[in-house]
């Protein structure tokens, strides 16, 4: 489904969901998907790159998102009792932040939500994907998750 104001669950699942999916599209059309650690922030999903090992520190993510301007987010849960199953996809304007207070505010939230982020603060490059258009779905006939 889709709307202008999404129900109450799928802001909430938003708000606790741990972990979602980023969707980018490089230069060559190819779709790159990567699990990314999140938090919601004034209407856009925001992450940061953090100390988790990377191949390298050049990361096509960034390129994208610099390069299209836009991105695609994924949050799902999946259960066993397939009554329990929901996703959210966020597909929005997407851009790499300066060193400023928008990228302050966005690690203050990930920090917030993300108990290893407390241990240790992202300090790499963050960037954040507007909730321009929100689609979402859970299973018929069973009460909304979270």
């Amino acid at each position: 489904m889709t709307a202008t104001d999404p129900p109450p669950w799928v802001l909430e699942a938003l708000a606790s969901a741990r972990v979602a999916r980023l969707g980018t599209v490089g230069r060559d059309g190819a779709v790159r998907m990567v699990p990314i650690c999140f938090a919601v922030v004034d209407g856009w999903v925001v992450s940061a790159v953090d100390h988790k090992p990377k191949r390298t520190g050049q990361l096509a993510r960034l390129d994208d998102i610099a390069d299209r301007g836009q991105a695609t987010v994924l949050v799902d849960h999946y259960d066993e009792d397939w009554t329990q199953l929901w996703w959210v996809r966020v597909r929005g304007r997407a851009e790499v932040l300066a060193p400023d207070a928008a990228a302050t505010a966005a690690v203050d939230a990930l920090v917030a939500k993300h108990e290893q982020y407390r241990v240790r603060r992202p300090s790499g490059v963050v960037y954040r994907i507007a909730l321009d258009e929100l689609r979402w779905w859970h299973w018929s006939g069973a009460s909304p998750p979270v």
